[in-house]
């Protein structure tokens, strides 16, 4: 499998930093060229959320190289896959903690991670950053880890009530914030020519999926300057309807 691939991220139009941090890696392997792509949506005081998201960042960019290389070599086999992705955020969320103790601060970050291997998708989340799959539809990988989500999944609330409920940012569990880290895992089978978008909360609050899909499908995504583009247009349609948070995505194309 190859790749097409852009990332963006900004800002916004109210928040002093950008805590949020994009990590796209590609590596040429007996599998052929193997991709991993990252979104952390880091959260805390002043520069905090900054410091843990890019820590995850810096520290899953030297996993790939050293632990995930080591996986590969041995044979791809998913569930070391996810055991070592498990024991990395375990370590990350130790890190954080230990941090924000020793420097009496609170902070913590989502993480959610793509891997593209041969013909199939791996993906890691923690949190509410996303990974969607885009083809003839736009497809939710992952499940938020949130408390509306969790009310939806009782049935206690509707995906209506759920878009306006007071609490509707808040986090279950992120990593460096939660005494308890459950990632979630996923994996499926992957074909030439589909997009996975991977982003911040912010990027996709306000933006529906017709939109997603007009913009960032595989026959309209067809290089990356197009995909480039595309990433920008909704990160400018997401702060001129006042989007409020950072906004930052990732978005692969497999052919």
């Amino acid at each position: 499998m190859n790749f097409l691939k852009a990332a963006h991220t900004d800002i916004g139009i109210k928040k002093k930093t950008n805590q949020d941090s994009v990590l796209i890696q590609e590596a040429s392997t007996d599998y052929g060229q193997v991709m991993l792509a990252v979104v952390c949506d880091g959260m805390g005081g002043l520069a905090k959320g900054e410091v843990a998201s890019s820590t995850v960042i810096n520290a899953v960019s030297e996993w790939y190289k050293t632990e995930f290389a080591d996986i590969l070599y041995e044979g791809m086999d998913p569930n070391s896959l996810r055991i070592s992705l498990e024991n990395f955020i375990y370590r990350m969320n130790e890190k954080i903690q230990n941090y924000s103790k020793a420097n009496r601060c609170s902070m913590g970050t989502t993480f959610v991670a793509l891997f593209v291997v041969g013909d199939k998708y791996y993906v890691m989340n923690v949190g509410d950053s996303r990974v969607y799959r885009i083809r003839d539809s736009f497809e939710q990988i992952t499940k938020d880890q949130t408390y509306v989500q969790r009310e939806m999944d009782m049935g206690r609330m509707t995906p209506e009530q759920a878009k306006t409920d007071p609490q509707r940012n808040v986090l279950l569990q992120c990593i460096g914030a939660s005494n308890h880290i459950a990632p979630d895992f996923y994996t499926g089978d992957v074909m030439p020519n589909e997009c996975f978008l991977l982003c911040s909360d912010g990027f996709r609050h306000l933006i529906t999926p017709e939109e997603f899909y007009e913009y960032l499908n595989p026959y309209v995504a067809t290089d990356e300057a197009k995909m480039k583009q595309a990433l920008e247009y909704f990160v400018d349609l997401n702060k001129y309807r006042h989007e409020d948070d950072n906004i930052s995505a990732a978005l692969i194309r497999t052919y």
